[in-house]
């Protein structure tokens, strides 16, 4: 049997809202998926660590803030920093489309939007994942 694909699904920020990260979250375990979801207003180092504590396959971000540009790079900082490079990070939330680049080029490897459906994003996590 194979190994359950583990997701620890995060709320970097300041940010209160959390009906979008839940809608995804369920479809991820519908889709058989491990999913271990932090809560609101985590700091970068609160998901990192959460991240290496329960040994996840991907961290699944989802910020509304506006602070994306901030908060997922140094996420993605303090991964590097502790060694960690075989998690597959993604993120989603209300993000321009100018920022995506920035973005892909600290680490990200995928961004969705307002509107991506579900069974996208369960696929591209099963493409994606490193095994």
């Amino acid at each position: 049997m194979d190994k359950k694909i583990r997701v620890l699904a995060a709320k970097p920020g300041l940010d209160g809202h959390d009906r979008g990260v839940k809608v995804v979250t369920s479809a991820l375990m519908d889709a058989g998926m491990e999913v271990i979801y932090t809560g609101l207003r985590q700091t970068p180092a609160q998901i990192v660590e959460a991240a290496i504590q329960e040994d996840v396959d991907v961290i699944a971000m989802s910020i509304l803030s506006g602070a994306h540009d901030y908060l997922f790079p140094k996420v993605m900082e303090l991964l590097r920093e502790k060694g960690v490079d075989d998690v597959l990070v993604i993120g989603g939330g209300i993000i321009p489309d100018e920022d995506i680049p920035a973005l892909k080029q600290a680490g990200i490897k995928e961004v969705f939007g307002p509107g991506t459906s579900t069974e996208d994003i369960v696929k591209y996590i099963k493409e994606n994942v490193k095994r």
